[in-house]
């Protein structure tokens, strides 16, 4: 199977997101976030980072504002627990990372970050000591409707203001 979602990204980023995987919704209509439940679009939006909430289908509109989107799994799509622990492409990751050298590299979620960092435990918010390069690592709790009970909004909040999105 082919890449699910395309990545966005381009040399000069303030911030990265990566995800774990396409969700199933957003696999069907081949664009980010496009599960009806998931808070991402409406959180970019109430953080001030987005003039208004972006349809999924305007992913790309993000790289004029600074930000990138890819996941860790790149040929499959639906929920983390359904996702082969071999499906992960961490090299891929750090290479674009490397090559593009955004000032944040954020996860979406904790499982993404886990098998990236080969850690079976993270907290959110910056991981210290963890840089690649000068790119700063952050672990964000999932904007998925799945993970709704451990959602915290000022963690995005306090990434968004180290990547100089904007002064919030």
């Amino acid at each position: 199977m082919g890449t699910i979602l395309p990545d966005l990204v381009a040399t000069g980023l303030k911030l990265l997101i990566c995800g774990t995987a396409a969700g199933n919704e957003s696999a069907r209509i081949r664009a980010h976030y496009a599960d009806p439940t998931n808070q991402f679009w409406k959180m970019l939006h109430r953080l001030g980072v987005t003039p208004r909430v972006f349809e999924p289908t305007e992913f790309q509109k993000l790289r004029k504002l600074g930000i990138g989107l890819t996941d860790s799994v790149k040929n499959a799509s639906g929920a983390d627990s359904t996702l082969d622990p071999r499906a992960f492409d961490v090299g891929r990751l750090r290479a674009t990372v490397l090559k593009i050298r955004p000032g944040v590299l954020a996860f979406n979620g904790k499982k993404a970050a886990k098998v990236f960092c080969h850690l079976r435990k993270l907290e959110y918010g910056y991981q210290n000591g963890m840089d690649i390069g000068k790119t700063q690592l952050w672990v964000m709790p999932s904007t998925s409707g799945a993970a709704r009970r451990w959602w915290n909004e000022n963690i995005w909040r306090m990434a968004i203001k180290t990547a100089r999105l904007r002064d919030i």
